[in-house]
């Protein structure tokens, strides 16, 4: 049912598995990834600790972990680049599956492996789509090296009906291996059909950030838990974007549940629905919990609306300002710290970043606003015959925006480059210096050529946005459109004039067909 639902019973907070200092790791990093396997130990630390050393590597961090000896299940918080964390993945599942046998395990939490849930989560760098690639190619060592079948789920289901965990984990693990090779089904997406014999299958996936948090009540009776969380997750009826379920934990009645979009279902919505559903019953709650960990803008959620703070921006928390003010490349500022350090940065009297960023970010703008308006009217009852559309259009914007994103820096650079490009031919011979020259010049060219394809998809999608979402929102879909264009006039202008100065003819020609293509 849920993914990860441990709770803080035996909690242990792990320093990075390399002497790096962590406030570093996200400035030398180009990529990075946060993955969260869930392994159906809890019970024996032993264990659990042979499993995380066998994921130690260069590259990879060691943010969390987290074990239940009621659950007896134990989530491991992971951080780093994209290839060592595949591989460090792999070998959690590997030694997981040398450890824990699933014919003796017994606990509160449903599982179907002894490597339960591997999913991938973009964080910096990296796409939904980049996590999607890297779940395949995971499932596919996975049974390669150790014959444990893999399912695949959430963005990186092959099917609709594998998009939701319960679904592939019904039965759990004795289920599975009874039916697996009689049911089409059940048939994994990696690997026969047929279970390992002690490990069981695993699901691996790719998905957004996801919190897990619990409620817990004043009561032991967990009927009452089943029947709240069944009025709160959205599959009965409940919030978007909750999955919830009852258990009895450490002697309480427990409502646990995964927000998969904290920002479209915030933490304190679903806090308040849990604590009105309890009062049906006479029930009320006597705390709850994060297991994991929880983005900083979730708690800013929380604070703003439990507190009633007028005018609330996450500007005025200290820290942010602050960060925002010693221009940290990760730091979470209001709306004017936010865009301000990058405002400032094109006013200077530096060459970079100049129109070619602006243009990136420009279009990146636009697809967000545009991604904003169809989430927000997507899963609203007025729109749900529109729900298709709504999903693609979504699908499409987030790693169109994060490719935009991106250029931004990318165009800054291919500047540089060309003028390094100059600086260098000046004492390479002739022919090594022009062949420096041009390839700095078609990345210059190729950079925001990208971009302005990129905003026009942007626009189109924006554009096809008007009739199947909220009419209120028309000036959100205009000002998409509008920063859209403004992206592609920027881009194209930028692309015109490093053209002149390439020598090659069949590439300068092929980027005025794309051009003219974009200009329509």
């Amino acid at each position: 049912m849920k993914e990860f639902q441990q709770q803080r019973h035996q909690k242990v907070v792990v320093r990075p598995c390399l002497p790096l200092d962590p406030q570093l790791f996200f400035f030398v990093m180009s990529t990075l990834v946060e993955c969260v396997p869930n392994f159906s130990e809890g019970r024996d630390k032993a264990q659990v600790d042979a499993i995380i050393d066998a994921m130690k590597m260069n590259e990879v961090y060691l943010l969390d972990r987290e074990s239940d000896f009621d659950h007896n299940r134990s989530v491991i918080t992971l951080m780093g680049e994209r290839e060592a964390i595949q591989e460090a993945a792999i070998r959690g599942v590997g030694k997981a599956a040398e450890l824990i046998d699933l014919n003796v395990h017994a606990g509160a939490h449903p599982r179907m492996g002894a490597a339960d849930v591997v999913p991938f989560i973009p964080i910096d760098g990296v796409t939904i789509e980049d996590c999607v690639a890297m779940a395949r190619h995971v499932g596919a060592e996975i049974w390669k090296r150790f014959q444990i079948p893999v399912y695949l789920y959430e963005a990186a289901a092959t099917t609709p009906e594998r998009q939701n965990l319960e679904n592939i984990r019904r039965g759990q693990f004795e289920g599975i291996r009874a039916d697996i090779a009689t049911n089409p089904a059940r048939r994994p997406d990696f690997g026969e059909a047929r279970v390992h014999p002690t490990a069981g299958a695993t699901v691996v996936g790719a998905r957004k950030f996801l919190i897990a948090y619990n409620v817990f009540l004043n009561t032991p009776d967990v009927e009452i838990a089943k029947k709240i969380a069944k009025a709160v997750r959205f599959s009965s009826g409940g919030l978007r974007f909750v999955k919830g379920a009852g258990f009895l934990v450490r002697g309480l009645a427990q409502v646990s549940m995964n927000l998969t979009d904290f920002e479209q279902t915030p933490v304190h919505r679903a806090f308040e629905m849990v604590k009105r559903e309890a009062a049906r019953y006479g029930v009320a709650p006597v705390s709850s919990e994060i297991v994991g960990l929880i983005p900083k803008k979730a708690l800013e959620q929380a604070a703003e609306w439990f507190l009633q703070v007028e005018n609330f921006d996450s500007s005025l928390i200290l820290e942010n300002r602050l960060a925002a003010v010693m221009g940290g490349k990760m730091a979470v500022g209001g709306l004017r710290s936010g865009i301000e350090p990058f405002v400032e940065q094109l006013a200077a009297p530096t060459a970079t970043p100049g129109g070619g960023s602006a243009a990136a970010a420009a279009g990146a703008m636009a697809a967000g606003l545009a991604a904003m308006v169809a989430s927000m009217s997507r899963g609203k009852k007025t729109y749900l015959q529109y729900e298709a559309q709504l999903s693609a259009a979504i699908g499409r914007l987030e790693p169109l925006r994060e490719e935009l994103k991106a250029a931004i820096e990318a165009d800054a650079e291919s500047y540089k480059s060309v003028m390094k490009a100059y600086k260098l031919a000046k004492t390479a011979d002739e022919k090594a210096g022009e062949a420096l020259i041009e390839a700095a010049l078609k990345q210059a060219t190729n950079v925001p050529l990208g971009v302005a394809e990129k905003a026009q998809e942007v626009a189109r999608i924006a554009a096809s946005l008007e009739g199947i979402t909220n009419p209120n929102m028309k000036s959100d879909l205009t000002t998409a459109q509008a920063l859209a264009q403004a992206a592609i006039a920027g881009a194209l202008a930028n692309v015109e004039i490093n053209l002149p100065m390439v020598k090659d003819q069949a590439f300068a020609a092929e980027a005025r067909k794309r051009s003219e293509a974009v200009r329509g």
